[in-house]
């Protein structure tokens, strides 16, 4: 193929692909914890950690995760203790970070607002050798968390009081949650972008959610929307001359659109056949258990 005739676009492609499988892995538990807009508030502490990276001539991508997970520690602190006050500090840390990446931005040697935006929508030409060694790295270490700790995040996340009784280190598990996302956010900025990165990781989940019946399918289908669409966006890009990130959220929005058409008539029928079912009175057609496990919603 043409396309992999070019080392950027290869680098492109593998980053897409680390990104989609990245991006859906922390955002089910986010959809869980009903933090589906965490992610956009990451992205706006990152763009610091960017205009930092070029203020001081280091690499914008290690220092947009330093500064993402300080930001993000310091966010989980304010939900933490914060009482009435909390939503307006969150905002000021959320404002705040965008613009003093701007500012940094501007202030370094021979900066501009052009550097910033392929930080913040995406741009393909400019994933280097180094940016996809850190990318790798860091999608790593989510994959290491979001499958390794499954059981216990899924458990914090349907339900942390109940995860406290069993012993589990509730704060401990959600700064980890958080963490680890804003970790993905820096791993799919050179793709998506800061500004866009959220919808990866929320819209495969609710896309998954229409057709996933449990945890593990859910998963799985999630992270073959995000595959699917981050890599289709990237090819789509180079052939038709468009930005990466827009047309990687585009296409995601599509699968949902599609998805959800899908899963209504699959919904009538599985209501049709209940229902049959219980008018026969078959008991073994009509056996349905009432609650699972975090265990059993894994699927281990």
């Amino acid at each position: 193929m043409e396309i992999l005739d070019y080392a950027f676009m290869q680098r492109a492609l593998l980053a897409a692909l680390l990104v989609g499988i990245t991006a859906p892995a922390v955002g089910i538990y986010l959809v869980q914890r009903r933090q589906a807009l965490l992610g956009d508030g990451i992205g706006h502490i990152a763009m610091t950690g960017v205009g930092l990276g070029f203020l001081l001539s280091t690499s914008p991508v290690w220092m947009a995760v330093a500064v993402s997970v300080l930001g993000t520690v310091l966010m989980e602190l304010i939900r933490w203790y914060g009482k009435t006050r909390g939503d307006i500090a969150l905002a000021m840390l959320f404002y705040g970070g965008m613009a003093a990446g701007v500012m940094f931005t501007n202030l370094a040697p021979g900066g501009s607002t052009a550097n910033l935006l392929s930080y913040l929508f995406g741009s393909l030409s400019t994933v280097s050798e180094s940016d996809l060694t850190a990318i790798c790295l860091l999608a790593g270490f989510v994959l290491l968390v979001t499958l390794g700790l499954r059981r216990q995040l899924f458990a914090v996340s349907q339900d942390e009081e109940f995860a406290r009784v069993t012993g589990l280190p509730v704060r401990a598990l959600n700064l980890l949650t958080a963490v680890t996302a804003a970790v993905t956010v820096t791993v799919a900025m050179r793709v998506v972008g800061l500004l866009l990165v959220s919808a990866l990781m929320v819209v495969p989940v609710a896309a998954a959610q229409q057709l996933g019946r449990s945890f593990a399918a859910t998963f799985a289908i999630a992270v073959a929307v995000g595959v699917t669409t981050a890599i289709g966006g990237t090819v789509t890009s180079y052939y038709q001359d468009v930005p990466p990130g827009a047309t990687i959220v585009l296409l995601t929005i599509a699968a949902f659109i599609a998805l959800t058409a899908l899963a209504s008539p699959l919904a009538r029928r599985r209501a049709r056949a209940a229902a049959a079912a219980q008018s026969s009175g078959d008991p073994l057609e009509c056996a349905v258990p009432a609650t699972r496990s975090a265990a059993d919603e894994i699927g281990v």
